[in-house]
């Protein structure tokens, strides 16, 4: 079996060189060796869309990603789109419009919505819909998700996606 691979990889801003297994998944190496537990990991089979991240500004299910992948990447997680105690718009419409019941899907589900929201900036209800069918809630019928990711388009989202999936961080 074939040893450690050398990664580097800019996660949230933060340039990393690491020695991971090969068979190490995106997820459990931004869970266990950075520390990036808002990054959930809901079934490991990218059936749930929990993990969902950034990678070089598109959303991936980080489950099914090897970490080796990502090597020489930009990877943004839910932690690293607010600015200090300034929400994301898209957390924010998420807050404003009470878009999450337990929480274990919403980091996920925000992630996706500003991939959403930056290819299609102004979305009708049932786009938002279609945008977001990879991602699975078992709370809460989708009515305030779907709410919070119109609201987050109303407020100009898209300005800030485009910002955040180019690599910047916010």
């Amino acid at each position: 079996m074939p040893g450690p691979t050398r990664i580097s990889v800019t996660v949230d801003g933060v340039s990393y060189t690491d020695d991971v297994e090969p068979r190490t998944l995106l997820v459990h190496y931004l869970r266990e060796r950075l520390g990036k537990t808002g990054t959930v990991v809901g079934c490991d089979t990218s059936n749930c869309g929990a993990c969902t991240v950034h990678l070089d500004g598109q959303s991936v299910k980080s489950c099914s990603v090897l970490a080796v992948q990502a090597d020489g990447s930009t990877v943004t997680t839910i932690e690293g789109l607010a600015d200090g105690d300034t929400l994301h718009p898209v957390q924010q419409a998420f807050h404003e419009q009470h878009a999450l019941q337990c929480g274990f899907c919403t980091p996920g589900m925000i992630m996706q919505a500003i991939d959403l929201l930056k290819n299609n900036p102004n979305p009708t209800e049932q786009e938002v819909r279609e945008g977001l069918e990879g991602n699975l809630c078992r709370c809460t019928g989708y009515h305030n998700i779907v709410r919070a990711v119109l609201a987050a388009a109303g407020d100009g989202a898209a300005t800030s996606a485009a910002a955040t999936s180019a690599g910047g961080v916010r």
